[in-house]
């Protein structure tokens, strides 16, 4: 009786599990792709600094530039301590051998900026300082995710945008959706270094720079969906 009843067990649970299957394969349905993508303009530009004695062939401190670089900055209109950060958690100065044993301190910051202008003008103030060894480091938008759920919703529009386009000559309505697969949503960033050269080569001075920008930061996103098709 026993293995009657678990034969018996094992052959609802299959039949039910292909009732299950069939209940969504059986239904009339469309499948269709969707698409969305567009470009933003960075405004998040991390510009990296290192502050060295080498700079001045030691004849100012680490400290002494830091200093300037401070006082530079803050009259520019920067918010030093929300937008200058040193890359070393310990905040410790990095020590250069040379011949002779002498020895030569240096630093590393990350400055962040919010426009291509205003990186320009932090070149120039840094080269006028004596500090030579910045670039860009990356670029960023500050609202990605915002902006990546905004072409997820597109996709699904273009998606079912395509599915009523499809049917339309058959005199059929499109359903609710019964199945959305999401692919993530990729951007593409401009080159820095490119960028960089861009900067450099339009720049003309700190009273009349042009209205310059990054290259724009490309975000797209792909669905997938099936809707129920209707009579």
């Amino acid at each position: 009786m026993k293995r009657i009843s678990l034969i018996a067990l094992f052959a609802f649970l299959f039949f039910a599990g292909k009732a299950q299957t069939k209940t969504f394969i059986d239904q009339p349905y469309i499948e269709v792709a969707g698409s969305a993508d567009t470009m933003v303009t960075p405004d998040e530009i991390f510009i990296k600094i290192e502050i060295s004695e080498a700079d001045t062939k030691n004849k100012t401190s680490v400290e002494e530039l830091e200093r300037k670089m401070f006082e530079a900055l803050k009259a520019m209109g920067i918010d030093v301590e929300k937008n200058l950060t040193t890359s070393d958690i310990s905040s410790n100065f990095k020590n250069y051998f040379l011949r002779g044993k002498a020895v030569l301190k240096s630093k590393e910051y990350m400055l962040k900026v919010s426009d291509a202008v205003t990186a320009s003008k932090v070149f120039m103030k840094l080269e006028d300082l004596g500090i030579s060894n910045s670039a860009i480091d990356h670029v960023d938008y500050s609202r990605m995710e915002e902006m990546k759920n905004l072409m997820r919703t597109k996709a699904m529009e273009n998606a079912k945008a395509r599915a009523l386009a499809l049917t339309k000559p058959l005199k059929q309505e499109v359903g609710p959706a019964i199945f959305i697969s999401d692919n993530e949503v990729y951007m593409v960033h401009p080159m820095e270094r490119q960028a960089g050269i861009v900067l450099y080569e339009k720049q003309n001075s700190a009273q009349d720079l042009p209205k310059i920008d990054f290259e724009k930061i490309q975000v797209s996103s792909n669905i997938n969906a099936k809707f129920i098709l209707k009579p």
